[in-house]
């Protein structure tokens, strides 16, 4: 039966492409040929420039801002769609505006919510990202959505660094049950950092719940972004004892004085995958690809096999 299944076909949008090129080599195939046209004005059109008829294609990108990446996602979703492939998978490492997935006050966007819309109206049958800032836009799809796990990459590195009393943290109230989650895999205890914002990406207090005198603590958290949060609990927690501090963050957006921040903290490193390409280097950075994992899931995925062990947490 597996024989007579017609081979799926995996393209890539600009931002993506080194990674994606990596999923394909573990995948076992090459990249799709397109050709992205733009105008003066910076408008752009993809073009796929061999036939996708009745095929399953997926289409790698990471929708991080600004928006040219969400639009390549979709002008690509529905130049496949128009073209009559048969199954459109969105293969999205990151998930972008993510954030915004409830009203956390009067008069603002649920831009999650639209982004998942936008993607079934564009002509997506299916999606398959990771560590999404809330599970639960993965109801806001009416499409299957295969959500990863990147502990399935960071767990067995953190288990190779043989770190004597590890204490797992998190960041945020938020970010509790997925601390708690990696410390039950790894048999730790776990902390939690308690902070108030005054504004979008500004704490003006943070608190530790938890004891972290001589233990070699690892803050877990989904992304990163200006790293105010991560530099800053960090700080704390070699203040109140701890033997050292890292932290592993799947997405590194790294935006803003990110990186100064990273090199002038007390994070000892700070681990994450390649599912945003990165701006620069820093000695204090360990990337873990995400490559094989995307590539294996998205083989079960053609194949009709399960992929339920990727479900770790």
């Amino acid at each position: 039966m597996l024989n007579n299944t017609i081979e799926a076909k995996i393209f890539t949008c600009t931002q993506s492409k080194d990674l994606s090129e990596q999923i394909a080599a573990a995948y076992g195939v090459t990249l799709g040929n397109v050709i992205t046209s733009t105008y003066s004005d910076g408008e752009f059109q993809p073009s796929y420039e061999e036939s996708i008829r009745g095929t399953r294609i997926f289409i790698i990108g990471s929708t991080h801002p600004g928006p040219k990446n969400l639009m390549e996602m979709l002008l690509m979703i529905d130049a496949a769609k128009r073209a009559s492939a048969r199954h459109i998978t969105a293969v999205m490492p990151y998930f972008g505006w993510a954030r915004q997935d409830r009203k956390d006050k009067p008069r603002v966007p649920i831009a999650a919510k639209l982004v998942a819309k936008m993607l079934e109206a564009a002509g997506a049958t299916r999606i398959i990202t990771m560590d999404l800032h809330a599970d639960q836009i993965q109801g806001f799809f009416e499409k299957p959505v295969d959500h990863l796990f990147a502990s399935t990459i960071f767990l067995p590195y953190l288990k190779s660094l043989n770190l004597d009393h590890l204490t797992i943290a998190s960041p945020d109230m938020g970010g509790s049950k997925r601390a708690y989650a990696y410390s039950k895999a790894l048999k730790s205890d776990v902390v939690i950092c308690y902070k108030q914002r005054a504004k979008a990406n500004v704490i003006s207090h943070m608190e530790l719940i938890g004891d972290v005198t001589g233990k070699n603590v690892v803050l877990v958290d989904d992304m990163v972004d200006t790293a105010g949060t991560l530099t800053k609990a960090a700080d704390l927690m070699m203040e109140r004892g701890a033997k050292s501090v890292r932290a592993i963050c799947t997405h590194p957006i790294l935006s803003g004085s990110a990186y100064e921040r990273l090199e002038n903290s007390k994070l000892e490193e700070l681990i994450v995958t390649n599912s945003i390409p990165l701006k620069q280097t820093s000695k204090k950075l360990k990337v873990l690809s995400c490559a094989d994992l995307f590539a294996e899931v998205m083989q079960n995925v053609h194949y009709n096999k399960s992929i339920s062990n990727k479900f770790v947490m």
